[in-house]
Protein backbone atom coordinates (compact mmCIF):
# COMPACT_ATOMS: atom_id res chain seq x y z
CA UNK A 1 0.00 0.00 0.00
CA UNK A 2 1.40 3.38 -0.92
CA UNK A 3 2.10 6.06 1.66
CA UNK A 4 -0.78 8.14 0.28
CA UNK A 5 -3.26 5.30 0.81
CA UNK A 6 -2.00 4.74 4.35
CA UNK A 7 -2.38 8.43 5.06
CA UNK A 8 -5.92 8.45 3.63
CA UNK A 9 -6.96 5.47 5.77
CA UNK A 10 -5.45 7.01 8.90
CA UNK A 11 -7.11 10.36 8.24
CA UNK A 12 -10.45 8.66 7.59
CA UNK A 13 -10.24 6.73 10.83
CA UNK A 14 -9.36 9.89 12.76
CA UNK A 15 -12.30 11.80 11.25
CA UNK A 16 -14.67 8.95 12.07
CA UNK A 17 -13.48 8.75 15.67
CA UNK A 18 -13.80 12.50 16.18
CA UNK A 19 -17.25 12.58 14.59
CA UNK A 20 -18.45 9.83 16.92
CA UNK A 21 -18.11 12.27 19.81
CA UNK A 22 -21.28 13.88 18.46
CA UNK A 23 -23.24 10.71 19.23
CA UNK A 24 -24.29 11.79 22.74
CA UNK A 25 -27.98 12.10 21.87
CA UNK A 26 -28.18 8.95 19.77
CA UNK A 27 -29.80 5.67 20.70
CA UNK A 28 -27.66 2.56 21.12
CA UNK A 29 -28.82 1.27 17.73
CA UNK A 30 -27.93 4.57 16.03
CA UNK A 31 -24.47 4.51 17.60
CA UNK A 32 -23.91 0.92 16.46
CA UNK A 33 -24.97 1.87 12.94
CA UNK A 34 -22.53 4.79 12.85
CA UNK A 35 -19.66 2.73 14.24
CA UNK A 36 -20.41 -0.11 11.84
CA UNK A 37 -20.42 2.26 8.89
CA UNK A 38 -17.11 3.79 9.97
CA UNK A 39 -15.40 0.48 10.53
CA UNK A 40 -16.84 -0.89 7.29
CA UNK A 41 -15.61 2.11 5.32
CA UNK A 42 -12.08 1.75 6.64
CA UNK A 43 -12.10 -2.01 6.09
CA UNK A 44 -13.50 -1.64 2.58
CA UNK A 45 -10.87 0.93 1.72
CA UNK A 46 -8.05 -1.22 3.03
CA UNK A 47 -9.28 -4.41 1.38
CA UNK A 48 -9.73 -2.78 -2.04
CA UNK A 49 -6.57 -0.69 -1.98
CA UNK A 50 -8.33 2.64 -1.52
CA UNK A 51 -11.08 2.15 -4.08
CA UNK A 52 -14.03 4.53 -3.64
CA UNK A 53 -16.46 1.74 -4.49
CA UNK A 54 -14.90 -0.51 -1.85
CA UNK A 55 -15.06 2.26 0.75
CA UNK A 56 -18.71 3.05 0.07
CA UNK A 57 -19.62 -0.63 -0.11
CA UNK A 58 -17.85 -1.33 3.16
CA UNK A 59 -19.64 1.58 4.83
CA UNK A 60 -23.01 0.33 3.61
CA UNK A 61 -22.41 -3.25 4.74
CA UNK A 62 -20.94 -2.13 8.07
CA UNK A 63 -23.88 0.21 8.70
CA UNK A 64 -26.41 -2.55 8.06
CA UNK A 65 -24.55 -4.97 10.32
CA UNK A 66 -24.21 -2.35 13.07
CA UNK A 67 -27.91 -1.53 12.78
CA UNK A 68 -28.95 -5.17 13.12
CA UNK A 69 -26.70 -5.90 16.11
CA UNK A 70 -28.52 -3.54 18.50
CA UNK A 71 -32.12 -4.46 17.67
Amino acid sequence: MSILNKLAVTASAAVILVSLSACAGMSAQDKSTAVGAGVGAVAGSVLTGGSAVGTVGGAAVGGVIGNQIKK
